[in-house]
Order: structure tokens, then C-alpha cells, then sequence
């Protein structure tokens, strides 16, 4: 079958959404679907063009078997809502253009962003295909969660429309159980909802020792380390995680941050003012190095702020930490929180409690880990949830809408 997938995230892009939507096309193709990827030059999260790419009208490239057509649209950083959704639209209107001219029997979008579903909305009217609306974020709702939008009439106008894409597309699939709740009560014809949700390449993500090589070259040898990779977004809470990092006393505990995102300069600069010494900074990492990277974590630390939207999020970071027997301090609630007590692989605490983070902190640290438990159950764990596995039952889901 043919299926045309539109998102703005893909690699070399290194976060999560381009992650899943790769890891699943190329699963796709190798079990013979064709796949065309309409994407953008890449470009998050500083709104820079990538090496090597120029945002051009149109370009083309094979990527492991997937087609991959790159189209122009208005580049902006990951900051500022009017300039990211004239940068959204301009993907929606130029990915609809260039959709038109590829055969399919079926059109898939990712949501967030999603004016992305816009343009597949359109193209399975005017090209008469089912779409999918891939649900990975509840959009706008948790652009408001981070207070990047207030209530009015925009966020009104736009949750319409987001109920309308819902009720029109032929299948949803949101990758937690509580989008599914949401949609439901809200009016959403459950049995058009179809769960698929996140899950760790277990051929890239595995137990391993740790990189003496990273360690040396960042100058961490004896520390316990407490890792963040990933995006430095408005909704991490990474400020209230370097609040509570000056008040540690104990030298040998020492936080890593790697990634980008809107918020890293304005985090750099908090670490200055507060005097960190505790705290060292690191530069996006390709994604083949990201085992590397996550080798040398004693904890991985996954944060959100604390707002009942984040209840319904389960953070990709979760899966590949389980992937690498790497204890997990999640600042989750809801159903991330469920997930790391049910298979007992980390500890939780409250977001943005400093006593309650720093109590949850100091178990690990003081009980390494907590490691041979969390080894055992982590392995329970990544079984239920393998990257391949879930892209096979996805193209299953997919194959059923034509």
C-alpha cells in the first residue's frame, strides 16, 4: 500500500516526533508498504537550516526506503506563537500543494503542530482517501498549559477546529489512553480511536556501561550523574530542577542537561546567576549518539511543569531510559506517574516540590539507583513497549481504513 505521512519534525531532527515517525516508516517499508514523507528543512528547534539543506520550493531524498519530499515553508524559532503559526501554516499550504501530486490510498499527519492535519484534511477531500489524525499532543490546549496562549477568541476558534479535524478524520491515533479519555468526553466516537503509544527502538536502546570516553571528555569522573537530554522547552520546568540543584550540598551529585530549545539561553543564564557549579550544559547530540550519551546517566530525570493538562502525557523519554536500565525521577503526574510505579522503574516525585524532588533524589543517589530492581522490571517493561512491534500494529490499524 501506499501511505503519505505529513510532518513537520523528521530527521536529522532529533526530537521526539521526528523519532517516532521515522522509526515507524522505516518499519513500514520493510514490511513492503511505499512511503512518502512530506516534511520541511530541517530545522528545530532554532529555526536555523541544517547544514547541508536549503529551504527550498522542493526537494527530494530517499532516507532508508522512505521517500522524503522537503518543501518551503516560513522558519522561525521554536518561540513566539504568531510567528510559529504563520511558520505552521505555511507548512500546511505548501505540503497541501505538493500532496496533491502524490498517489496514496491513504494520508496520515502528526499532530503537534496541527495545522499539519489541515492540509490532510484537505487532500483526502479533493484526492477522496481516508486520513489518520496521528494524536501526539492535545493541541492548543497545551500551548495554553505553558501560558503561550490565553483564553479568547483564537484558542476558542482553534479548539473548534480541532474538534471538527476529530470528528472528521477516519481514524485517531493518540499515543496515550488518557487522549483517548479526553477525546471521548468530549464528544469523539471512541471506536474510531485507536491507542498506539510511544516505545523504544530496542535495536538502537540497550543496557551498556558506561562511556568512559564521554565522561572524561566532559570532565565527570566520579560524580552521580543526574541526565536531561532532550528539549529545553517552556513546558520542561527545567528552571524549578536548577532551583533545587543550589541547594545541594553533596558535591558528588551533578546534574547533565543536553539538547536545545527555547528556553536553553534563559537556563544557562539562571545556572550563572545561582553560581551552579553542580550543573554542566551540553550541545544537541545526533541520535545515534544518544545511547552514548544516556550511558553515562546515573538517573534520568524527566520533568514537565505541573498542570492538569501534562496528567495525559507520557514523555518518550521514559521509554528509551527503561530501554538502558537507567533508573528513572519523573516529575509526571497522571498516566506517566501510573506507568514508572506499576513496573516499579524509578521513583516520582510532585512537579516543581523542590523537598519532594530532592527527597526522591537523594533514594537514588544514596541507594545507587536502586539498579538490580529497576534492571528486572525495566525489562518487563521495554517488552511491552518495543518501537517495532508498535509500528507493525500501526500499519495493521492503518491498513484497516482502506
Amino acid at each position: 500500500m501506499n501511505i503519505l505521512f505529513i510532518t513537520d519534525n523528521f530527521p536529522p531532527e532529533v526530537n521526539a516526533p521526528a523519532t517516532r515517525t521515522y522509526e515507524h516508516c522505516k518499519k513500514w517499508v520493510e514490511l513492503g508498504a511505499e512511503v512518502t514523507v512530506i516534511t520541511c528543512a530541517p530545522n528545530f528547534p532554532h529555526g536555523e537550516v541544517y547544514e547541508g539543506y536549503r529551504n527550498k520550493l522542493y526537494d527530494e531524498e530517499q532516507v532508508d526506503g522512505i521517500r522524503v519530499i522537503r518543501v518551503w515553508s516560513y522558519i522561525t524559532a521554536n518561540e513566539g506563537t504568531i510567528s510559529r503559526i504563520i511558520d505552521y501554516l505555511s507548512f500546511a499550504l505548501t505540503s497541501f500543494w505538493v500532496g496533491l501530486f502524490q498517489k496514496t490510498d491513504v494520508i496520515i499527519a502528526t499532530s503537534p503542530q496541527f495545522f499539519t492535519t489541515w492540509s490532510a484534511f484537505a487532500l483526502s477531500k479533493l484526492k477522496r482517501k481516508p486520513w489518520i489524525f496521528e494524536l501526539r499532543d492535545l493541541w492548543p490546549e497545551s500551548i495554553k498549559a505553558v501560558g503561550a496562549m490565553k483564553d479568547g477568541w483564537l484558542l476558542s476558534l482553534l479548539e473548534k477546529i480541532e474538534l471538527f479535524l476529530y470528528r472528521d478524520a477516519d481514524l485517531v491515533i493518540p499515543n496515550t489512553p488518557a487522549f483517548k479519555t479526553n477525546l471521548t468526553e468530549r464528544g469523539i466516537d471512541p471506536d474510531k480511536i485507536r491507542v498506539i503509544p510511544n516505545g523504544a527502538n530496542t535495536d538502537l536502546f540497550g543496557p551498556r556501561p558506561k562511556d568512559k570516553g564521554i565522561v572524561k571528555q566532559l570532565d565527570l569522573e566520579n560524580k552521580f550523574l543526574v541526565g536531561y537530554l532532550g528539549t529545553h522547552g517552556m513546558a520542561h520546568g527545567l528552571n524549578f530542577i536548577l532551583n533545587a540543584a543550589a541547594d545541594i550540598q553533596d558535591e558528588n551529585i551533578h546534574f547533565l542537561f543536553i539538547g536545545d530549545g527555547s528556553e536553553k539561553d534563559a537556563l544557562v543564564k539562571q545556572a550563572v546567576d545561582l553560581g551552579l557549579e553542580n550543573v554542566t550544559f551540553h550541545e544537541p547530540i545526533p541520535k545515534e549518539k544518544v545511547p552514548a550519551y544516556l550511558s553515562v546517566f546515573d538517573i534520568s530525570l524527566v520533568p514537565l511543569k505541573k498542570n492538569d493538562t501534562f496528567k495525559t502525557v507520557i514523555p518518550s523519554k521514559i521509554f528509551e531510559a527503561a530501554a538502558m536500565h537507567k533508573p528513572i525521577l519523573l516529575g509526571v503526574e497522571g498516566q506517566a506517574e501510573e506507568l514508572v510505579k506499576n513496573y516499579k522503574i524509578g521513583l516520582c516525585f510532585e512537579p516543581e516540590n523542590k523537598n519532594n524532588f530532592l527527597e526522591k533524589l537523594y533514594i537514588l543517589n544514596t541507594q545507587n539507583g536502586l539498579s538490580s530492581d529497576i534492571e528486572k522490571n525495566a525489562k518487563k517493561f521495554i517488552r511491552h513497549f518495543s518501537r517495532e512491534n508498535l509500528a507493525e500494529e500501526m500499519l495493521e490499524i492503518v491498513k484497516s481504513t482502506t
